[in-house]
């Protein structure tokens, strides 16, 4: 498959790297020049087979793509829409923006219509990052393994495109989870997104107290870990989600609330006890253990079963009529 990457940061690199060590046709845009000009110094040095190509505009970068995929944060994407309908693309489109309903609004508002043939579009997400940033941070495995959401939208989504993007997604090895966009950006305010913001505060607060960030260990490292994200990158991924993040976020704060109160009762190791059982207990069970493969139809109605029972893709059959899926274990009997 030809496909073209706009965006060359640490999502969009990795993807273009993942794509050319399987063997596909890959171009890559980067609106900086200071990264397209690595990019192409990366490519020099990469084993001959699993080369790329940077090209100059994002006209150049699509002209023969059979797949783009969009890579940039979420105040840019629109501006790339416009310049994919302007160079009259009516290709694939998928994306990997961490929020799917404004992404879907952008589409159809600045892709769909004003060309001959509507462009496909298919919102995804992987869930797979770190909190270093840009195309020196890109790598070709990042998505082993990894969720990858595919958004499939009844009677909007186009199956067959749905399918070809998920047979070329689990080719790098990602976990194809299907769902709707309004389900994902639900689930991801309360495990992505609201994360970043209570490691921010937590960092923050810490911050004043020099005797704190020497002692500061693993609780430390490994809570505020997210918070070395660029703020800008955050405040993207968090403002255009702030419908599903407001809710998140309170119902974190009423946990927090609750800490307080037993801090400040009577019994504080008693109550405090009560309070951490049930994150103990959910944070143990996590990662859910994957069951025995099964063999699906590939309707949109089972594959939404399975995203919604938080199972995943792992095959898409050759002739698109069945797919190879797991689903998370059934916890052991007590």
């Amino acid at each position: 498959m030809d496909v073209a990457v706009i965006g060359l940061g640490l999502i969009g690199g990795s993807v273009l790297r993942a794509l050319a060590s399987a063997g596909h046709a890959v171009l890559g845009y980067d609106a900086d020049p200071a990264t397209r000009a690595t990019a192409r110094t990366a490519a020099a040095q990469a084993p001959p087979p699993h080369r790329w190509q940077v090209a100059r505009t994002v006209r150049d970068a699509v002209a023969g793509a059979d797949l783009v995929v969009i890579a940039v944060p979420l105040p840019a994407v629109a501006g790339v829409l416009d310049e994919l309908s302007g160079a009259g693309y009516t290709g694939l489109v998928t994306d990997v923006t961490s929020v799917k309903e404004p992404v879907r609004a952008l589409v159809d508002r600045h892709l769909r219509g004003g060309v001959d043939r509507r462009a496909g579009f298919v919102g995804g997400h992987p869930m797979a990052g770190r909190e270093t940033s840009g195309f020196g941070a890109a790598d070709p495995a990042l998505f082993t393994g990894c969720a990858w959401v595919l958004c499939l939208e009844p009677g909007t989504t186009s199956v067959a495109d749905w399918l070809e993007l998920a047979a070329l997604l689990t080719g790098i090895g990602a976990r194809v989870v299907p769902a709707v966009a309004a389900e994902h950006d639900r689930a991801v305010a309360a495990v992505s997104h609201v994360p970043h913001l209570l490691a921010t505060a937590i960092a923050a607060v810490a911050a004043d107290d020099p005797l704190a960030g020497t002692l500061a260990a693993g609780s430390f490292r490994d809570g505020t870990r997210v918070a070395a994200t660029r703020p800008d990158l955050v405040a993207a991924m968090c403002g255009g989600n702030a419908a599903a993040v407001g809710p998140a976020l309170d119902a974190v704060l009423r946990e927090l609330d609750g800490a307080r109160t037993a801090v400040g009762s009577a019994d504080p190791i008693g109550a405090l006890r009560s309070w951490l059982a049930p994150g103990s207990a959910a944070r143990q069970a996590w990662p859910p253990r994957p069951g025995g493969s099964v063999e699906l139809p590939a309707r949109p109605d089972a594959l939404l079963r399975l995203g919604r029972a938080g199972g995943w893709v792992t095959r898409v059959a050759e002739d698109r009529r069945t797919v190879t899926a797991v689903r998370p274990a059934l916890p052991d009997p007590a």
